[in-house]
């Protein structure tokens, strides 16, 4: 009896024999089925939160695309409406929590949350992305570069990081979720409206929300404004 040999597969590089090609092709369709697979998003948990703006219900959202715990305050009936005051606010924990003049975030957020409390109805996203994305080790790394003469995109930048790292994809699917038609984006960002249009949210004008300079955070806004585009230190109402 003849003892049977393994098959033998003769390779000539470039050409890559059939069987590998017919694996680098699976492979391929697995990639596919992954990059293809929508993001799951899931609204845990729904309680009302009363505020000094009035009450709001608070979201609680779960996903699986950073496993962090993103938010949304809601106020009044958003379902299928149009024209919804959305303020999609990126956590800052200095600004937020301690009140820190180095920046207008806890400002803003105070003022959003008024306007949406003043129109009786709005939407308020709360994503976690400290420091435009880094994190908040490397924007107190920043702040210390900004202490040593740099602004704070130089100091981004000097980090290794871009002047805006974040991300609005949660916040599109968040707007996705609550069935909002249309929104009223509160922002002086021009960026943030385009990164949402691409998402295909849809955008039907803009509510600014710029609040007053301070000695410790002028330069701060002068640098949004020159190099990030912002639009701060005018008094036209652009609707984008």
């Amino acid at each position: 009896m003849h003892r049977l040999r393994p098959a033998q597969v003769k390779y000539s590089n470039p050409t890559y024999s059939t069987a590998c090609f017919q694996l680098w092709m699976d492979y391929c369709e697995i990639f596919k089925l992954i990059i293809d697979v929508k993001p799951l998003l899931e609204d845990l948990v729904q309680t009302p939160i009363p505020t000094q703006h009035g009450e709001f219900i608070l979201h609680y959202y779960s996903n699986s695309i950073d496993n962090k715990e993103h938010i949304a305050l809601v106020k009044g009936d958003v379902a299928h409406q149009e024209d919804v005051p959305v303020r999609i606010h990126s956590e800052c924990f200095t600004g937020d929590v301690l009140g820190s003049r180095r920046c207008d975030c806890g400002e803003q957020l105070d003022m959003a949350m008024h306007l949406i409390d003043k129109a009786e109805r709005g939407v308020l996203i709360y994503l976690r992305q400290e420091g435009r994305g880094i994190g908040l080790l490397k924007k107190l790394q920043a702040y210390n570069l900004q202490d040593q003469g740099m602004d704070t995109v130089d100091a981004n930048l000097h980090l290794g990081y871009q002047a805006d790292e974040r991300e609005y994809g949660i916040a599109g699917l968040i707007l996705e979720s609550l069935q909002i038609k249309s929104i009223q984006l509160i922002t002086n960002n021009p960026k943030k409206i385009d990164g949402l249009k691409k998402l295909g949210i849809t955008i039907t004008g803009r509510i600014p929300i710029e609040v007053a300079a301070n000695v410790d955070n002028l330069g701060y806004l002068q640098t949004k404004a020159q190099k990030m585009k912002h639009w701060l230190f005018q008094t036209q109402n652009e609707q984008d």
